[in-house]
């Protein structure tokens, strides 16, 4: 089971691993108070994103497309595969996030990821670059 819960929420026994998904701590939030197991900063989105989708909350889905391209570094590639390890052993995980949205932020897109709604972020590596001309071919 995979839940998510606001930073300012209190800490519940049930809420099992609590994994903080924000590159910032909330303000105001004591760590000594928020029972966070593990912080993974390099899932948030980056700041330039955070803000721009801050700024036209009505852009959930170029939103969420422009995240799960961000999922795609490197740094978030490692730490997604360590969420799904945690997801995989420990039952219930709890994702924890700061914003006031509860139903449009990158807690939302992680957990649809965990629990199989959307498939992972992939490259665009040579295969889809190979492949790009075929489809334009088959268009003609």
């Amino acid at each position: 089971m995979i839940a998510l819960k606001r930073a300012y929420d209190k800490p519940a026994r049930k809420d099992g691993v609590r994994v903080l998904v924000e590159r910032l701590w909330p303000r105001g939030v004591k760590k000594e108070t928020a029972r966070i197991d593990r912080w993974l900063k390099d899932l948030a989105p980056s700041a330039t994103l955070r803000k721009w989708f801050h700024a036209r909350p009505s852009m959930w889905r170029q939103f969420r497309g422009l995240y799960l391209k961000e999922l795609c570094t490197p740094a978030a590639l490692a730490q997604l595969e360590e969420l799904y390890a945690l997801a995989a052993a420990a039952k219930p995980v709890t994702l924890v996030f700061a914003s006031r949205d509860t139903e449009h932020n990158s807690a939302v897109v992680l957990k649809e990821l965990l629990e199989g709604m959307r498939k992972p972020p992939t490259s665009s590596g040579p295969e889809k670059a190979a492949a790009v001309p075929m489809r334009a071919r088959a268009r003609r």
